[in-house]
């Protein structure tokens, strides 16, 4: 695996704040998220905007019945974000649509890379049996991303203490984004599991999705470079 990238959470839903954290940050960042928050509040005429600047991972997390998932592809591929997002348990068929539309949408070799949401970062063993799953989030995020990356996604988001149980189930090609990342020290808020940025990388991740640690720092370029430096020496 090549060096683990750094994706900076535009968690806002004002466009005058994104593009000040989008310059303060600069190139320390490989891609922005922008997500519901963003979308909802400033409307895809501002996504499309910022993807023509740089990359973007538009994190709007796809769940309904396939043919509906695959029509709101459709709408949002030219938009020009580099990555999209589903969840997985939205099931086979819904990811295969997916796929399938991405696929009509876009040139060959240009399409969005395809993210399969597996377990929420903010849940826990709990939380999932709340909801009827007997099982650990480990469990759960295995069998999820088995079942997306067959059906068609390019890759997965999880947290960081699944990277290891996902690469030994489906080797190094899926593409593993991973949130809930916290440098050591940092609070860690609603994430319930999290890692360091170095600790991450070492375990396989891909991408490494980072937002508050930056964005609420006094200097979030100089928060965004460090973590890329902790990234370089991982």
């Amino acid at each position: 695996m090549g060096r683990t990238r750094l994706i900076v959470a535009l968690d806002t839903d004002s466009r005058a704040q994104a593009e000040h954290w989008i310059g303060a940050v600069g190139e320390a960042a490989d891609a922005f998220k922008l997500g519901m928050e963003f979308a909802y509040a400033q409307g895809f005429d501002a996504v499309r905007e910022i993807a023509a600047r740089h990359n973007v991972f538009l994190d709007l997390k796809l769940h309904d019945i396939p043919n509906t998932v695959a029509r709101g592809l459709t709408s949002l591929t030219p938009l020009g974000a580099a990555m999209l997002t589903v969840h997985a348990s939205g099931g086979a068929a819904m990811i295969a649509a997916a796929r399938a539309a991405l696929e009509a949408a876009c040139p060959a070799g240009e399409r969005p890379i395809l993210l399969a949401v597996t377990v929420l970062t903010s849940m826990d063993a709990a939380a999932l049996a709340e909801i009827g799953v007997p099982a650990s989030p480990r469990e759960q995020v295995v069998r999820l991303g088995r079942l997306a990356v067959e059906a068609g996604a390019d890759g997965l988001v999880c947290s960081a203490e699944e990277i290891a149980p996902l690469r030994a189930a489906l080797g190094e090609k899926p593409v593993l984004v991973v949130p809930g990342i916290r440098p050591a020290g940092a609070d860690r808020q609603d994430q319930k599991r999290v890692m360091t940025p170095g600790e991450a990388a070492r375990a396989g991740a891909d991408w490494i999705v980072v937002g508050r640690p930056i964005t609420t720092a006094a200097d979030p370029g100089a928060a965004a470079r460090a973590i890329r430096e902790e990234l370089a020496h991982a």
